[in-house]
C-alpha cells in the first residue's frame, strides 16, 4: 500500500508516495472496538459546549487547479466554535458514501464501508454560536483526507473559546460531498507523480485559506464573534505544509503549526518572524531524511518550538487511530497509544494558540515536562544516533 509522507520512509518526497494513505495504526485506549460498535471521539476538555455547521463557497475569480471542466473553485468548510447549546443532533463525522470512498481509497478491508460514518462526535450541529472576539484557527487535513480527520482537534480547540474553520481543498480527498449531492472525488490522485506536486499543492491550499478568510464574513451569521487580528493556521501532513505557504502569502495568518507534514513553499531568505512551531514523529529529528525542517528552522527568526513525540506515527496527530480499533486494522504505524497521542496533540497545539492568539503564558511551551515526557524539544535536545 502507497503511503502519503510515510514515516517510514522519512517523509521523503509527496510525489513519490501520494494517493492512498496507510490504515491508521490500533487505537490503544481501552478495550479494542468491535466492527459493531461506533467510536465516540474523546470528550473536548475546554469549558464550552461546542456546535458546528457547514459552508460551501464558490471562488469564481479562479478555475479549479484539479478539474480542467470547473471554473470556479468550490469548497466545503466546517466551523467549530462554542455554544451554550447543550442539546440537540450531534453532527456527522462523515456520511455513509464518504465513508466507504475513504476505506476504499485506503485499502481498508473487513469491515461496513459505512463504518466510519457511525463514529460519534461532540458537536451539535448547526447551534447557535456564543462568545464575543474569539481567534481563528484554520485546519488542513493530509493528502487524500476529509477535514473530518482532525474533528477530535477543532473539538477541543472551540471547547477552548476558538472558532475553528476546517478547509476540504476540494478533489485533494477520496471524497467531498457538496449541497447539490455530487461528491467530489480525488482528482488530485492522477498528478501525485508529477514534478513540483507538493509545491503546487500548498500554493493551491493557501489560495483556499485567503479566500476563506475573504468569504467568511459575508457567509457565517456568526462570523460577528471573530477577532479578525487573531487568526492562527494548523495542518497535519500536507496540511501542514500548506500553513507555512499560508503565512508566506497572507499577513492575516499571525502564527501556524506544522503536523508532521514536509514543508515546500519556500520562506524568505531574509527570514520569517511570526510565530511557528514544528511538532512530529522520530522521522522529523534534526538532521533526517527530510531536511526541510532543518532548512525552514533558520530561517525561522521569531519565536519557534521544534517538537518530536516518541513512539508517534504520522497518523497520530490525527482521528486516525482513535478509530483503528473498529477498522480493525492490525498494529503497524507507531506505539504511542491513541488516546495519549490526542492528549498531547490537544495539549501542545492549544498551548501554541494561547501563548500567540490569547497572549497567555504557557509555561509548557518554555522547557521539557515531566507530565508529557514523550515530546522532546529540538534541535537542543534531541538528535539522531
Amino acid at each position: 500500500m502507497r503511503q502519503i509522507l510515510a514515516a517510514a520512509t522519512g517523509l521523503a518526497l509527496l510525489a513519490a508516495s501520494a494517493c492512498s494513505a496507510p490504515a491508521p495504526p490500533r487505537s490503544d485506549a481501552g478495550p479494542p472496538a468491535t466492527p459493531a460498535g461506533p467510536v465516540t471521539l474523546p470528550a473536548p476538555t475546554g469549558p464550552h459546549q461546542v456546535g458546528t455547521t457547514a459552508l460551501y463557497l464558490k471562488d469564481a475569480s479562479r478555475p479549479d487547479p484539479w478539474n480542467l471542466d470547473v471554473d470556479a473553485r468550490e469548497l466545503k468548510v466546517t466551523l467549530w466554535y462554542p455554544t451554550r447549546q447543550r442539546d440537540g443532533q450531534r453532527a456527522p463525522y462523515m456520511t455513509p458514501e464518504e465513508s466507504e470512498r475513504l476505506l476504499k481509497g485506503s485499502k481498508i478491508t473487513g469491515v461496513p464501508y459505512d463504518t466510519l460514518s457511525k463514529t460519534r462526535t461532540n458537536a451539535v450541529k448547526d447551534a447557535e454560536p456564543t462568545g464575543e472576539k474569539l481567534p481563528l484557527v484554520v485546519l488542513s487535513p493530509g493528502f487524500t483526507k476529509p477535514m473530518s480527520t482532525l474533528t477530535s482537534l477543532a473539538e477541543d480547540l472551540a471547547s477552548r473559546g476558538y472558532v475553528v474553520a476546517g478547509i476540504d481543498h476540494t478533489y485533494e480527498s477520496y471524497a467531498t460531498t457538496f449541497p447539490d449531492g455530487r461528491v467530489a472525488e480525488c482528482l488530485a490522485c492522477d498528478s501525485d507523480t508529477d514534478p513540483g506536486f507538493g509545491t503546487g499543492v500548498v500554493q493551491g491550499r493557501a489560495a483556499d485559506v485567503s479566500f476563506v478568510l475573504d468569504r467568511l464574513p459575508a457567509t457565517w451569521d456568526g462570523s460577528d464573534r471573530i477577532d479578525r487580528s487573531r487568526i492562527a493556521m494548523a495542518g497535519q501532513s500536507i496540511g501542514g505544509a500548506a500553513a507555512v505557504a499560508a503565512m508566506v502569502q497572507d499577513p492575516r495568518v499571525r502564527a501556524g503549526i506544522d503536523m508532521d507534514g514536509t514543508t515546500y513553499a519556500r520562506m524568505p531568505k531574509s527570514g520569517f518572524s511570526r510565530p511557528f512551531m514544528f511538532m512530529g514523529s522520530s522521522e522529523h529529528t534534526p538532521g533526517g531524511r527530510d531536511m526541510s525542517w532543518d532548512r525552514d528552522w533558520k530561517l525561522l527568526t521569531g519565536w519557534k518550538r521544534w517538537l518530536v513525540l516518541s513512539g508517534a506515527d504520522h497518523q497520530s496527530f490525527t482521528d486516525g487511530p482513535l478509530l483503528a480499533g473498529v477498522l480493525g486494522v492490525k498494529p503497524a504505524y507507531g506505539v504511542l497509544p491513541a488516546a495519549r497521542g490526542a492528549e498531547l496533540t490537544r495539549t501542545y497545539v492549544a498551548a501554541f494558540l494561547d501563548r500567540h492568539l490569547k497572549a497567555q503564558r504557557q509555561p509548557l511551551l518554555d522547557e521539557p515536562s515531566s507530565r508529557y515526557p514523550e515530546v522532546t524539544f529540538c534541535p537542543e535536545t534531541c538528535g539522531r544516533s
